[in-house]
């Protein structure tokens, strides 16, 4: 039983698809992408630096088009959509429009529309005053949960049980990581904004007034999408992208999807580059659940065996 994950922003790195370049057809299909999001996917995934990548109108389109290379590279170029090889797909914050594409719930170019639309409606909410988000690592749930709220911020995810991200203005995260809960660290992001919270609300507007512009499909029934909205698993392409929109000023609840791959008795969990952000969280949440990270092309008969054993399919010519 296999569920395939995709990450969220933060998860990007200075030069990170650059091994990606050196397989055949990557750098024209990261062209092909680039232009339907209007951004230099190449240059800011190979030669930008930390600074210029951590803005949010270039990180989520970088991190959705890694997502899409790195499974057609695994897939052969078939994608996921025409032959799922998973029992579950999911995808954190705007991993989870990676996953409309990996799923055909939308094509890989309207997929970078969508995100071109959402990473720059949600640069503007963020730049509109500031804002950030920190992770608060450890310490009791309820006690955390107290203190985000006593700093007048939000929990904008819940990643896991040691694991809550506190969101809202940039004075009260620093005021909680003055005062930190009880046996807790607070950990800064490296975001620009409070996402999924109510400061995000004019970039909801936007992405609703945008999606009536795609057409959605249903994913593969044996392949159902599970949300970061309280782990809805859902079938219908349209009530996916419902809600990736109402998403953007919303929690996001991966502890929620987690417990929904330990109810499906998910035996192994594959992390599209830039992996290791999700199963560094399962490692901790689900014991004896075997993980896997795709970060370059090495990593791809890795994962191509590990998906053999643990997917619905398998790769490679049917055996008599």
């Amino acid at each position: 039983m296999l569920a395939i994950v995709c990450p969220g922003q933060g998860a990007q790195k200075p030069g990170f698809l650059s091994p990606w370049l050196e397989v055949i057809g990557v750098r024209d299909a990261l062209g092909e992408l680039s232009e339907a999001a209007g951004v230099d996917l190449i240059e800011h995934g190979t030669a930008s630096d930390a600074e210029t990548i951590r803005d949010t109108a270039i990180a989520q389109p970088l991190l959705v088009a890694a997502g899409i290379i790195a499974a057609d590279c695994l897939t052969g170029g078939d994608g996921f959509a025409a032959g799922t090889q998973a029992d579950v797909l999911a995808g954190h914050s705007v991993g989870e429009v990676t996953a409309t594409a990996l799923s055909g719930v939308l094509s890989d170019a309207d997929a970078m529309r969508l995100v071109a639309v959402r990473s720059r409606a949600m640069a503007k909410a963020a730049a509109a005053e500031p804002t950030s988000m920190a992770a608060v690592v450890g310490g009791v749930r309820e006690e955390v949960l107290a203190a985000i709220e006593q700093h007048g911020l939000a929990p904008a995810n819940i990643n896991s049980a040691a694991q809550v991200v506190a969101a809202g203005a940039q004075e009260a995260i620093a005021a909680l990581a003055a005062e930190p809960p009880a046996r807790a660290r607070v950990i800064p992001l490296q975001v620009a904004g409070a996402f999924h919270t109510r400061y995000m609300a004019s970039a909801r507007e936007e992405l609703a007034a945008f999606a009536p512009q795609l057409t959605p499909h249903d994913p593969l029934a044996q392949c159902p999408l599970v949300s970061n909205a309280s782990g809805e698993v859902v079938t219908e392409g349209a009530r996916y992208l419902e809600l990736i929109v109402n998403q953007v000023a919303s929690p996001v609840d991966w502890e929620a999807c987690m417990g929904v791959f330990a109810e499906r008795g998910v035996t192994g969990i594959l992390e599209l580059a830039p992996a290791g952000t999700l199963t560094g969280l399962a490692k901790r949440e689900l014991k004896g659940v075997a993980l896997q990270n795709l970060n370059t092309p090495e990593d791809l008969e890795a994962a191509q065996a590990f998906v053999n054993e643990h997917g619905l399919h398998h790769f490679g010519p049917e055996e008599d």
